[in-house]
C-alpha cells in the first residue's frame, strides 16, 4: 500500500506543475474535457502502478476500450474533475482503486492541489493524510447535506427524471453540493462532510478508489437496487449507511 501512495503521490507532482497553466483543451464530447495532463499523468501512473500489481490488468481512462471489468484490476483517473482542472477550480483529483473478484481491496485519491491523500485497504480503515476517518452519524434526511453530479450525457437528452429526482431530495434534506469530481464526493461522503452522494452514468475509474474508502470509513455504496455496487453498475450511492434507504426512496420516488 505504501508503494501504491508513493506513486499516485509522485504522479500528482505533474498534476500540480499543469493546474495553473493555460489548457490545450480537446473535447471527448459536448462537455467531457481531457488535456495533455491528463494522458500525460496516466502514463506516468500505469509505468509507476504495473510492477507492483504483476498480475492486475490496467483499466485507465484515457487508453480503457470499454467497459473492462478484469478478475484483477486496477482503476486509474489520472484527473477525476479535468473541468475543474482547466478551470483552475481546486475540487480535482487522482483516483486510483485496486479490484479483485468484484472487490474493492484498496483505494487512494489524492487532490494534490489542497494537499489531501485519502487512502485505505481492506481491513484497515480509512485514512485523510495521517488521520483516521469515519462518516456522518447523521440519522435524519433533513439535516442531510448531499452531494451529486451530472452526466456529460444531460445535454443530449431528456433529463427530465433527473431533474425530479433533485427536487426530491432538495425537498427533503438541507440541500445539495454538486463540486465535479466523483472521486471527491466520495472521500467527502467518508470524512463525514456529506451524508449522501449519488450519481448516474460514471465509468469504473471515477469510482474504485472511492468506494473502498467510503466502506473502510463505516459507510454503505450500492446501486440503485440497494445492492452492493458493481463497478460496471450506471448508477451509485454512497452514505453513511444510516440514512441510506430513506435516500434510496427520494431517488425512485416518481
Amino acid at each position: 500500500m505504501e508503494s501504491l501512495i508513493k506513486a499516485v503521490l509522485e504522479a500528482g507532482e505533474h498534476v500540480k506543475k499543469g493546474f495553473s497553466e493555460v489548457q490545450d483543451v480537446q473535447y471527448k464530447s459536448a462537455k467531457d474535457l481531457v488535456t495533455r495532463y491528463d494522458v500525460e499523468t496516466e502514463n506516468i501512473l500505469k509505468k509507476l502502478i504495473q510492477p507492483l500489481y504483476p498480475e492486475h490488468t490496467i483499466v485507465a481512462e484515457e487508453s480503457s476500450k470499454g467497459n473492462e471489468k478484469p478478475e484483477k484490476a486496477i482503476y486509474i483517473d489520472p484527473i477525476d474533475g479535468t473541468t475543474n482542472f482547466v478551470h483552475s477550480f481546486p475540487f480535482t483529483a487522482i483516483s486510483v482503486g485496486v479490484y479483485e473478484n468484484d472487490e474493492a481491496v484498496a483505494g487512494v485519491v489524492y487532490n494534490p492541489i489542497m494537499n489531501e491523500l485519502y487512502s485505505a485497504e481492506k481491513g484497515s480503515g480509512a485514512w485523510l493524510n495521517d488521520e483516521q476517518i469515519s462518516v456522518s452519524s447523521n440519522d435524519d434526511t433533513k439535516k442531510s447535506l448531499v452531494a451529486t453530479g451530472f452526466p456529460y450525457s444531460i445535454v443530449e437528452r431528456e433529463c427530465t427524471n433527473m431533474l425530479t429526482m433533485l427536487g426530491n431530495i432538495l425537498k427533503s434534506t438541507r440541500g445539495i453540493r454538486r463540486a465535479g469530481s466523483a472521486a471527491l464526493d466520495l472521500c467527502y461522503t467518508a470524512k463525514g462532510v456529506f451524508d449522501c452522494y449519488y450519481e448516474f452514468n460514471l465509468r469504473p475509474w471515477d469510482v474504485a478508489g472511492g468506494i473502498c474508502i467510503v466502506r473502510e470509513a463505516g459507510g454503505t455504496v450500492t446501486g440503485f437496487d440497494g445492492v452492493p455496487h458493481d463497478i460496471t453498475g450506471n448508477f451509485i450511492m454512497a452514505s453513511n449507511g444510516v440514512i441510506h434507504g430513506k435516500m434510496l426512496d427520494l431517488i425512485r420516488c416518481p
